[in-house]
């Protein structure tokens, strides 16, 4: 039997009177990938910061190489070879990737009152190639610079500095294209053969289900049981993470058409990057779905439709001749955008669930020109709390009191609350529980019968042959190839057009 590095008694933690982990117990082995899953707000990433030491439990205790620990902070667990890459933003934008990977430790390079920065970008450019991303980044290179997977790489790439010998990742892998989920594994695989263990948290089933040797399900902060890899059947965890059976079907199961109407074309565009010449047509009723590699174009695409990437060639316009020249014209053709970096572009994290839905409709909640009749608008945002069924203690709340599912809907909400019938969605169920999922999926196949049209952008396949109508594939900021659903999708035919 595998040695134990670390065992979870009975914790408890609340917030108030909420209850985020009620006796939660289990033990990770060393050599093993260890996998948390369950819906937002069932208590995984609250379980992991605690043994992070970002906070302590209300009660319970916890055994870390066969000795009581309770650490205070996260520098304490990073002493002790704990590392955590946490779900959030970890990096800082302004500073260097070098100054990024040591800071906090930034003594480690003084010399008298100064840090000898040449030092420090020597240590990194050494961690790089170790970790074989030395083509990738520069340590004197800007962080602000960089995209958002290659900011979450370069919080992996600090944690292994540290050589842990429990790794937790929470949510990473859902901030990752193709290439960088490749890493990350391979990462998962490397600490499996040196005898330590991983701590990993993701909403995506298959994968906890291909890397994880052991599950376990939580649910409204109770654990609910764990598997051991041969007791995996898809119906069965999702079951257990919702406490239901799943009704109807995952994905799609039809092939209704969709009409000859153009809604929205893209007429020869060309972007500041990523587009030339590019031209993409939307039918109404239709599900069009955009898939291909994380730096393909495909993201370009949705920004230029809603008017926030800067067309310099080319235009945008509506079916009825419209143009689209920025997010004010867009929303003013009844168009919403939901972009993949959710928490910086979509959501005010500081203003509340009301203010953020209500943000979209003052023209439709006007008593007269100029003046909000706050009835209307108050009428109008518990509207789509009920109808979205948004888990909160109320739409007075700040919007970064949500878990990720809730925050998910309450973008989505804004758009639909002011009627848009085109809606761009780039990634939409990035970071979100499978239940929340299931949901978004009825909503996009409700959407559809009422003759809205909408653009699916992901780097799902699953996703995209679940729900497109038709889906085009990019390489190059190019359309490598044009499927539709009606004569039959497959993943192999899809990664052909996209590597």
């Amino acid at each position: 039997m595998a040695e134990e590095l670390l065992r979870v008694e009975n914790i408890h933690k609340n917030f108030g009177v909420t209850v985020a982990l009620k006796d939660v117990s289990f033990a990770v082995e060393r050599g093993y990938v260890y996998g948390l899953i369950g819906e937002n707000g069932s208590g995984k990433s609250t379980v992991s910061s605690i043994i992070a030491g970002m906070q302590p439990a209300t009660s319970g205790h916890m055994y870390y190489k066969g000795k009581e620990w309770k650490p205070s902070t996260m520098l304490e667990a990073q002493e002790n070879n704990i590392g955590m890459i946490v779900q959030e933003a970890g990096s800082i934008p302004n500073i260097t990737v070098a100054e990024n990977i040591f800071l906090g430790h930034e003594k480690m390079f003084q010399k008298g009152l100064f840090v000898d920065k040449s030092d420090m970008e020597d240590a990194a450019q050494k961690l790089l190639e170790e970790l074989e991303l030395d083509e990738m980044f520069k340590p004197s290179q800007r962080t602000t610079t960089l995209d958002m997977q290659a900011r979450k790489i370069i919080e992996i790439a600090k944690c292994l500095y540290w050589k842990p010998e429990l790794l937790i990742v929470d949510e990473t892998s859902t901030a990752l294209s193709f290439e960088g989920r490749e890493f990350l594994y391979r990462v998962l695989k490397k600490m499996k053969s040196e005898d330590k263990s991983v701590l990993f948290i993701s909403h995506d089933l298959d994968e906890m289900m291909e890397h994880c040797d052991k599950l376990t399900v939580l649910r409204d902060g109770v654990l609910i049981g764990t598997l051991d890899k041969s007791e995996y059947e898809p119906n069965k965890i999702r079951q257990m993470m919702v406490g239901r059976e799943l009704q109807g079907n995952y994905y799609r199961n039809d092939t209704d058409p969709y009409d000859d109407e153009i809604v929205l074309k893209a007429n020869n565009i060309t972007t500041m990057q990523d587009l030339l010449c590019f031209n993409l047509e939307l039918h109404k009723g239709e599900i069009l779905g955009i898939g291909g590699l994380s730096h393909c174009g495909m993201h370009t695409v949705g920004r230029a439709l809603f008017g926030v990437d800067k067309v310099v060639d080319g235009e945008v316009v509506t079916g009825d001749g419209k143009k689209i020249t920025s997010p004010k014209t867009a929303i003013k053709n009844r168009i919403g955008y939901v972009s993949k970096n959710r928490d910086q572009e979509s959501l005010g994290l500081s203003a509340t669930i009301a203010e953020n839905i209500a943000s979209t409709g003052y023209k439709l909640n006007e008593l007269i020109p100029g003046i909000i009749s706050f009835r209307k608008e108050s009428k109008y945002v518990d509207k789509q709390i009920e109808d979205l069924s948004i888990k909160c203690a109320g739409k007075n709340y700040k919007v970064n009191t949500l878990s990720g599912g809730n925050k998910q809907k309450v973008v989505i909400g804004k758009w639909l609350a002011s009627d848009s019938q085109i809606l761009i969605l780039d990634c939409p169920t990035r970071g979100i529980d499978v239940g929340v999922k299931a949901a978004m999926y009825q909503l996009m196949y409700d959407m559809k019968k009422a003759g809205k049209s909408i653009i699916l952008i992901s780097e799902e396949l699953s996703e995209l042959i679940g729900m497109s109508d038709r889906i085009l594939m990019m390489k190059d900021g190019k359309v490598t190839a044009e499927r539709l659903r009606k004569d039959g999708l497959s993943e192999h035919d899809l990664i052909n057009y996209m590597i």
